[in-house]
């Protein structure tokens, strides 16, 4: 196992820092040009791992988890559970048992909630079980504001209170009793808060406007297999009827869309041929439906898909919105396409403010796209050149990662670290289907120049 997808649950290091202190950076050297082909297993959804794991506090019990993404976030989340008192044993490479029975802790430690946005779902968590919870404000990809007002607002109407000090948020309640939420957002986050906090508060709970993501349906299945009832997840509106305990069970998580989508796209920009294994096709339709009229061929089966491409890559108009609309965390992967297309594509960016930075990085390699705010016009190129590139974000990273597969020559990917968030093996899965990537390890006295 990777040191980078390989940690302790017992007091190990975090992401990117060895057992001495010491950075441990890596980036990826591509050589493009190699068509796709062959089979790629799809491991577990990132965005449902986040919020399950800090879900079996809620429990107070043992949970056997299957389908883990061995990531960053995951093995985070993990951390963050074992210093909160969890006893964690891994059964296997995606499969953890967690017993949250004799969790005594309800701040959770600043160093590893920073390393990751999804580090505010233990507010919830921890505030559904003691009605008390601490937790550092979220980092992860900086994509824009992220305001957390309406998990708040949610946490409010439950009768807690909330204060900002430090950079700590920290939410308290003396006894938490189901409302009425509307959000004035549809927000994934302050959704799954939510439903955290409200499945053992005291009475009904009603969430109107919330977000209707397929993670947000996992996360209501795997708290009614814990006992919980909550009713209406998919839909715009949720009922929660708070129960008085929770108990353990054993659940797998559904496979990730958007790896999913990040390797059809890989596929279509190297005109490949690949069958895509451990998926869920429903989930997949938004990214199916805008690559079937970019002109590749796909066939759907029951867990998997085949998308190949031939022809030339038609242009677009894509305009990412809340699910079932086109996802956001695909928007960077769509675009890298899209700068290969024959003619004009129009991207509007409808979730996220800073979403186009990583623009700028495939401008370098030949691309010719114009910004304005939040919306990006690209003229089609014959050919990506190869260059230096830097991943700015985890899904940036992804598309730095399509387009230098694309492009004839070496490309070098500098702070692979946001993408290993998010994407398990991708350097080895990708080999497997006959690209020339590998790992290099960026020399000390290089790391100290770069500080």
């Amino acid at each position: 196992m990777r040191q980078s997808a390989q940690r302790s649950t017992d007091g190990g290091t975090p992401f990117g820092i060895s057992h001495k202190g010491e950075l441990h950076l890596e980036k990826f050297v591509i050589r493009g040009g190699n068509p796709l082909h062959g089979d790629v297993n799809i491991g577990g959804a990132k965005n449902a791992a986040v919020a399950i794991l800090p879900a079996t506090i809620l429990a107070a019990d043992k949970c056997l988890i299957e389908n883990l993404p061995c990531i960053s976030d995951v093995m985070a989340s993990l951390q963050i559970l074992s210093e909160l008192g969890a006893s964690i044993r891994m059964v296997s490479r995606s499969t953890y048992e967690i017993d949250t029975t004799h969790i005594d802790c309800t701040e959770v430690s600043n160093e590893l909630s920073r390393q990751m946005r999804a580090s505010y779902y233990f507010l919830g968590a921890l505030l559904g079980r003691f009605g008390t919870g601490q937790v550092a404000m979220p980092g992860g990809c900086n994509l824009g504001p992220r305001p957390i007002d309406q998990h708040l607002k949610a946490f409010t109407a439950f009768g807690a209170d909330d204060s900002v000090e430090y950079g700590q948020i920290h939410v308290k309640a003396d006894k938490l009793l189901g409302a009425h939420v509307f959000f004035d957002t549809v927000s994934v986050g302050a959704t799954m808060n939510a439903m955290l906090a409200a499945v053992l508060a005291e009475g009904t709970t009603i969430l109107e406007n919330v977000a209707r993501e397929p993670h947000i349906v996992d996360l209501a299945n795997f708290l009614n297999m814990m006992g919980a009832d909550v009713h209406g997840a998919g839909t715009d509106v949720i009922k929660i009827h708070g129960v008085k305990k929770l108990h353990g069970c054993n659940y797998a998580i559904i496979p990730d869309q958007i790896e999913a989508g990040s390797y059809m796209v890989a596929t279509a920009i190297t005109k490949g041929d690949v069958m895509l294994h451990n998926i869920i096709p429903k989930h997949l339709e938004p990214i199916t439906a805008k690559l079937r009229a970019a002109g590749c061929t796909i066939q759907e089966y029951d867990d998997a898909l085949r998308i190949t491409r031939t022809g030339a890559l038609k242009p677009l108009k894509v305009k990412t919105m809340p699910h079932p609309g086109f996802p956001t965390d695909m928007q960077p992967l769509m675009t890298a396409l899209l700068t290969l297309a024959e003619g004009t594509s129009i991207v509007t960016e409808g979730i996220w403010e800073n979403r186009f930075r990583y623009v700028d990085e495939l401008i370098h390699m030949g691309a010719n796209i114009q910004v304005d705010g939040q919306v990006a016009v690209i003229e089609g190129v014959k050919e990506l050149r190869p260059a230096p590139l830097r991943a700015t974000d985890l899904r940036a990273g992804a598309a730095m990662v399509v387009a230098a597969l694309a492009a004839n020559g070496v490309s070098e990917i500098d702070e692979t670290i946001h993408i290993e968030r998010g994407y398990e093996n991708i350097v080895e899965k990708l080999q497997l289907l006959g690209a020339d990537i590998r790992r290099v390890e960026i020399p000390a006295n290089a790391i100290t120049r770069a500080i």
